[in-house]
C-alpha cells in the first residue's frame, strides 16, 4: 500500500501525517479515510477548487490531469505545477507527499 505523507497543515495535520493509502482511490478520500478533514465542498463531484493539495513527491506517479480539472484549478489560490483536486488525482502505488494549502477559495467553510 502506498503512503500519503501530508505536510503539517495548522488546521488539517499540525503535526504533519503518514497515511496508507488504497490504489485507485484518490487523494481526498484517503485523507478523509484517516480524519484529516480537507475541505471538498462539492463532496467529490468534481464541481469546485476546495480540495486543492500540491503534490511534492510522487506527482509523476498520478495519471494526467483531465481537461476539466485543469480548467477548475485556474481558479484555486496558491496554484502550483504540481497542484491538484485532491478528488480527482488518484493514488497510484507510489508513495505521494502532499501539502494542504493554508487557504482556500472556499469563503463559507464547510465542516465535514
Amino acid at each position: 500500500m502506498p503512503i500519503i505523507k501530508v505536510l503539517p497543515h495548522p488546521e488539517y495535520a499540525p503535526q504533519g501525517a503518514e497515511i496508507q493509502a488504497n490504489t485507485g482511490d484518490s487523494i481526498c478520500e484517503a485523507l478523509l479515510d484517516h480524519n484529516i478533514s480537507i475541505e471538498h465542498a462539492c463532496e467529490m463531484s468534481r464541481a469546485c477548487t476546495t480540495c486543492h493539495c500540491i503534490v511534492r513527491e510522487g506527482y509523476d506517479s498520478l495519471e494526467e490531469p483531465e481537461e476539466e480539472e485543469e480548467d477548475l484549478l485556474d481558479r484555486a489560490w496558491g496554484l502550483e505545477p504540481q497542484s491538484r483536486l485532491s478528488c480527482q488525482a488518484i493514488v497510484g502505488k507510489e508513495d505521494l507527499t502532499v501539502e494542504i494549502p493554508r487557504y482556500s477559495i472556499n469563503h463559507a467553510r464547510e465542516n465535514h
